[in-house]
This record gives C-alpha cells, structure tokens and sequence, in this order.
C-alpha cells in the first residue's frame, strides 16, 4: 500500500545507492503522496523522479547536515497538522551516517509515528559482498579526520572481535589503512568496496597491509565502504615472553610502542592493557623470589 496523504507520520525511505534499478515500488509511491519530501539534495532527488517517471507533489524542501537544527521544528510542526513527511538521502538509509536522526527523534518525542520505506543499505552490501564473517558485526561510520584521532580511536578497537564496518572519503582512504595496518596488525584480512551497485563497483580483498600499498598506488576514487574482519579471539597458547618479543619487533621496525602494543593486542587478541602492563613489567630471572 502506497502512504496516504494527511496521515502526520515522518517516512524514512532508503535511496538506491547507484543502480535506480534498486527502487522499490513502496519507494516510488511515498515520494509521490508524500505532502512533503525532505531531500538531502533536491537536484538529486530531481533526477531520481525524472529516472523513476514519478511526479511529486508535495513540497520539496532541501534537509541537509547543515540545516537540519534549523529546519526540524518545521517539519515537526508540519506533520502535527497533519502533513505525511518523507525523508530522503542520496543513497542508503538516512540517519545512517546521513541527515535523519534528528528528525526522528524529534517526530517520536512529539509522539508522531516514524516507519519506513526500508531499501538499500552500503553497510549491509559491502558486509555480505567482503567474504568476511557476517554473523556478528558492528558500524563504526566515518573515522575521525585527523591521524592522531583517528589512530587514537582504532586502538580502542583492535580488539573488537566482530566484523568493522566504516564509510570513508576516497582521499582519505590511503592514510585509514595505513594506520589500520599499524594498529590492527598488517595481516588482518579486509575488503575496500567501492561505487557499490554502480557501473565501475570494484571489491578488492585483501589484508590490511596490502590494501594500504594498493590504495597508494591506485588512489582509488568514489565512495568507499570498508569491511574489517574482527580480532582474533584471545588466545592461552601464546606466552607473556613472546607477546614482548613481538611488541619489541615492531618497535625496532620503526612503530611507536604505543601503536606496536595495540598491534600486538589485536593480532592475538588480548586487551590492551594487558599488552602494556607486560611491556612494562621487568620479568625477574629464571628461578629467581
């Protein structure tokens, strides 16, 4: 059933992320009846209806990262007289890392219904096309831009043993893997997914390492998702002596001790702090009190 106009409800619709084959047909009725479609971009959501033959209707207001704050309370006010809102991103599901979590918010403390118009989702693609486990996985979005914020945040999760998944910008994608293969260890398995469901899509799977000196090389273009397969769960059969031996390696090839123990952790998957804490423990001599 297609949404009935005055209904006073926010309808979150997923946008195809490149192929318009993807619109599905609940897609095409919401952004018709809609008495106001909320864009992201309204000259992409211009083309989308010229590409879908569909005519909107309703009024079409422009619902960005920059305006959001401000333009909210009036979509608020809108759907409590009564006004059906359709909220639109330029592709993908919006308030997932796109405009969206405001508005809903706001709709459900003003007690107006929120539902959906689900479709395609880049997180749930790249996830199943990355060839890495499935089951379990969390979205961590786009990495801090700085490198210093960046690797501070991805020692915090070296040792989360579910599937990483994260968006990230084309001319920062050389430097994220970088510094994932710094903090994660250079072996960790990884998939970059680029241009999904578009014309020139490309998966290239490969560990983290490997991945860093390809996206130097290529400077891959266009949008990227990338898949990182989760920690090594923690392991008994790897002693305190070798977990030392192992940070000092890394330390005497160039990494700062702080990276080489996050590296450390997340290959054999300890904690942290357990790294450090042996790192910084002087072991006494054999047979020694």
């Amino acid at each position: 059933m297609g949404e009935t106009s005055g209904s006073g409800r926010l309808v979150l619709v997923g946008a195809p992320l490149g192929n318009i084959s993807d619109a599905s047909i609940r897609l095409r009725e919401t952004l018709s009846a809609a008495d106001v479609v909320a864009a992201e971009d309204t000259r992409r959501l211009g083309r989308l209806a010229r590409d879908l033959d569909i005519t909107i209707t309703g009024r079409i207001v422009s619902y960005f990262e920059g305006n959001e704050e401000r333009r909210t309370p009036d979509l608020v006010d809108a759907m409590r007289d009564g006004a059906s809102v359709a909220l639109i991103t330029d592709g993908g599901m919006p308030s997932v890392s796109d405009p969206g979590y405001r508005l809903v918010r706001a709709a459900l403390d003003a007690g107006i219904p929120v539902t959906a118009a689900p479709g395609p989702s880049a997180v749930t693609t790249a996830l199943a096309l990355s060839g890495l486990p499935a089951d379990r996985f969390c979205f961590e979005g786009f990495l801090p831009r700085g490198g210093g914020a960046r690797r501070g945040r991805l020692r915090a999760l070296a040792a989360e043993e579910r599937t990483l998944v994260f968006f990230e910008a084309p001319h920062r994608i050389a430097g994220a893997l970088t510094d994932l293969a710094e903090v994660f260890g250079a072996d960790r398995p990884a998939a970059v997914c680029r241009e999904l469901t578009k014309t020139y899509e490309e998966v290239v799977r490969r560990s983290l390492g490997e991945l860093a000196t390809w996206a130097g090389e290529q400077q891959p273009r266009g949008e990227i998702t990338l898949v990182v397969a989760g920690a090594t769960p923690s392991s008994s059969d790897v002693s305190e002596e070798e977990l030392r031996s192992a940070v000092a390696t890394l330390e005497a090839g160039g990494m700062s001790r702080r990276d080489a123990i996050a590296s450390v952790a997340a290959t054999h998957g300890r904690p942290r702090r357990e790294v450090y804490t042996l790192v910084h423990t002087v072991p006494g001599p054999p047979g020694g009190r």
